[in-house]
């Protein structure tokens, strides 16, 4: 692939952003990046039940599906491979309700956040599973914001820097996991 059919982002998204990208699109994304898998999103979830703020401002954030390995000397975070987006799929509506602008993790999406994405314009992106200490490079700081006694799973704000990802499924719901296995599949 050559470097002009690559896009560069920054995050958090802006609507501009956030609606350009297309189902396919590869991208590479600079800036901030928040940290949390399930555990996290569980208790913002019961945060936001109890009527109480959220400890991070999720307008324009983009979330990477992701519970790092520890960090070996001299390295600012371990290996960072995605995690399974499925596991997030019962918070994910809830946390686009409050601003979230963009998921970066693998696999595919319940209907119900594939339509809360619609509603909202909000992207979904897959980072490569099994790449995880090559991703890890692209991040060079690693702040915990929030639920530390999650240990990997705590929420975090990561900066990146050319982090790369694929735009799985777009703000209007065309998903790269159908599109993209349509010309190998046999033909009745």
């Amino acid at each position: 692939m050559s470097e002009d059919q690559i896009k560069r982002i920054r995050a958090p998204f802006d609507e501009e952003t956030a609606r350009s990208l297309r189902a396919g699109d590869r991208v590479l994304i600079s800036g901030t990046v928040l940290a949390a898998r399930d555990a996290a999103h569980k208790k913002m979830v019961e945060a936001l039940d109890r009527g109480e703020a959220l400890p991070t401002d999720l307008h324009g954030a983009v979330i990477y599906y992701v519970g790092p390995t520890p960090a070996k000397p001299g390295q600012v975070i371990g290996a960072a491979g995605p995690t399974t987006s499925g596991r997030m799929d019962a918070d994910a509506p809830r946390l686009i309700e409050q601003g979230l602008k963009g998921m970066i993790g693998k696999g595919y999406r319940k209907p119900e956040v594939v339509e809360a994405m619609k509603a909202h314009e909000v992207p979904y992106l897959a980072a490569v599973g099994g790449a995880g200490a090559l991703i890890s490079r692209c991040i060079k700081k690693y702040t915990v914001l929030a639920y530390e006694e999650l240990g990997p799973e705590a929420l975090a704000a990561m900066e990146v820097e050319d982090f790369p990802a694929i735009v799985v499924i777009d703000c209007l719901g065309n998903n790269y996991y159908e599109t993209g296995q349509r010309p190998y599949r046999k033909l009745p």
